[in-house]
């Protein structure tokens, strides 16, 4: 369920995508370091040690190599979920919720550039594809891995998931972003709230169990 990578040439040599690898790790340090703003074409070309020039054959600006990492973030996040989520295993439906907020926690600690831009809403609220907002983005992604192992349409997953997904994304925004409390207590007030929501929708439309 990868997503479509701004190249403006694909690599086709192990060479080309061994450098393509390395501006985008380049990129992400140098996001944490000194923000989305502070960041430049040439300041990931020497981090990653490759000419300005090898970075433009791949990349038209800054903004495309960021757009890419945030791509490669979401189909990290959407493959965790796929491995981890084993509906058929879980001793209740809100352990799945746990679990997803659990790995979004873990790429922020983690991964290196995803605390200070995520999936893009920092930049532009629009930023992994034109026309559609980021969380609606995210929420398809959760909703095809969950209706895939339901056999369930999308569509009736789609509004609950964005929902949820808004809920938890505003709740924790308020240890991670905005640092007015403790982590810990957010995270566990975001899976709290979540599952309220959706045991409310649940029960008024049954979905999985």
């Amino acid at each position: 369920m990868a997503t479509q990578v701004p190249l403006r040439k694909q690599p086709v040599q192990q060479r080309s995508a061994k450098r393509v690898e390395q501006m985008l790790a380049a990129c992400a340090a140098l996001i944490d370091e000194l923000g989305y703003d502070g960041v430049t074409t040439t300041l990931i070309a020497e981090r990653a040690g490759v000419a300005v020039g090898s970075l433009y054959q791949f990349f038209p600006d800054k903004r495309a190599v960021v757009q890419a990492l945030t791509k490669r973030h979401l189909d990290h996040f959407t493959e965790q979920i796929e491995e981890r989520l084993d509906w058929e295993h879980l001793e209740h439906w809100w352990h799945g919720v746990d679990t997803i907020i659990d790995i979004y926690v873990e790429m922020y600690r983690t991964i290196p550039g995803f605390s200070r831009v995520r999936f893009g809403d920092v930049i532009d609220i629009r930023f992994i594809e034109d026309g559609r907002d980021n969380n609606s983005v995210i929420a398809e992604q959760i909703a095809k891995v969950v209706a895939g192992k339901h056999d369930l349409p999308v569509e009736s997953l789609f509004k609950q998931i964005t929902v949820a997904s808004d809920i938890g994304d505003a709740i924790l925004a308020l240890a991670f972003r905005r640092k007015l409390f403790a982590e810990e207590e957010m995270i566990n007030e975001a899976k709290q709230v979540v599952r309220a929501y959706l045991a409310g929708q649940m029960y008024q439309d049954p979905s999985p169990s």
